[in-house]
């Protein structure tokens, strides 16, 4: 474990080479894992766990979509394939992966079934930090914990299959055992974390309900969108709005930031574009700052929870998603991207 310097800000960062995977196997070694979800997560923490050589079972109910892509991954009905509450009965580490409105729905089931010593772990600090909203109050005779991955499900299967992993938060939010902590941190390494930083759950939930609202899907959405439907209505392409919006920056200039940042990547642009990039970065900045001071207070207070858990427990709440999943797709603007990566040489071979 060691305390890096981010900025002048010390922060303790546990890597796979300080806290090992062997280290991990031992920690882990008398525990059964059970994955409970095989939707978004679940998937690419369980692969990844097996691979790794750790005991992993998976809770999914019966006859749905996921249930049948766990099989198609190799897991066996009846050996390490169970219902929800077989998977929590016979397991000594649960992580509870379902979504955050199906954790609510399953609570009192999965309740039931832990025992004493049991490790209820999250990857999301949604359901404990607002349990006045979902109800989940855990055991005090339980460790409860938490590694929230940087990325989505996907990119933590992909990550580990190239060998990059990717960056997890973990915390402890009740240690009964006295080795909560260390089980968070085998926990992290064996789901194939890059490196495990340390916070809280309030702290992650908070962060993660932001970002996701924010910088990383919602304002990135909505800047997109702005700029792309500015350059149509001042009689630039379709392929041209999209290319200079979307193109531009997710096949060559975001790549540049990944590698060495913001500064490395401006600093590899033509001059005109780094001098319009430094005079108009800060004018974005201070116009968007008054929608996240909105959007943090809408976070923290818990109205951001409270609309999560309404239109996601809504029984036509699939329905109505798709419809508005399918406004985007539909939109011409990804219509268009759609046409621009077909065009791609690596699709254009195929």
């Amino acid at each position: 474990m060691a305390n890096i310097d981010f900025g002048g800000v010390m922060e303790e960062v546990i890597t796979s080479e300080e806290f090992s995977l062997d280290k991990a196997r031992e920690v882990l070694k008398d525990e059964t894992i059970a994955v409970l979800g095989y939707g978004i997560q679940g998937p690419g923490q369980a692969l990844n766990m097996k691979d790794n050589g750790f005991n992993v079972i998976i809770g999914q109910r019966e006859g749905t979509i996921s249930w049948d892509h766990a099989v198609a991954d190799g897991f066996v009905p009846g050996a390490t394939l169970f219902p929800i509450e077989k998977a929590a009965k016979t397991a000594t580490v649960i992580q509870f992966l379902l979504s955050d409105a199906g954790q609510v729905s399953t609570w009192p089931k999965v309740k039931a079934c832990l025992n004493e010593g049991d490790a209820l772990y999250f990857s999301h600090g949604f359901s404990i930090v607002y349990k006045d909203q979902t109800g989940i109050i855990p055991p005090e005779n339980v460790d409860v914990i938490l590694v929230a991955p940087k990325g989505s499900g996907r990119t933590v299967r992909t990550n580990f299959l190239d060998g990059s992993g990717i960056n997890s938060s973990f915390a402890v939010f009740q240690d009964y055992t006295g080795l909560a902590r260390e089980r968070a941190l085998a926990l992290g390494i064996g789901i194939g974390s890059g490196y495990l930083f340390h916070t809280t759950f309030e702290k992650e939930v908070h962060s993660d309900l932001t970002g996701e609202r924010g910088v990383l899907m919602g304002c990135l959405a909505g800047v997109m969108e702005a700029q792309y439907n500015l350059l149509r209505k001042h009689g630039h392409t379709p392929s041209e709005a999209f290319n200079e919006t979307v193109e531009e920056l997710t096949q060559s200039l975001i790549r540049l930031v990944a590698e060495n940042g913001m500064d490395w990547m401006f600093g590899n642009c033509s001059t005109t574009a780094q001098r319009g990039a430094l005079d108009w970065a800060p004018k974005f900045r201070d116009a968007v700052v008054p929608v996240f001071n909105e959007l943090y207070e809408s976070v923290v207070s818990g109205k951001e929870t409270r609309r999560v858990l309404d239109t996601n427990s809504a029984p036509d709440y699939r329905e109505k998603l798709q419809k508005e999943l399918d406004e985007i797709k539909n939109s011409e603007m990804w219509k268009t991207g759609a046409t621009v990566r077909s065009l791609r040489p690596e699709n254009r071979e195929q």
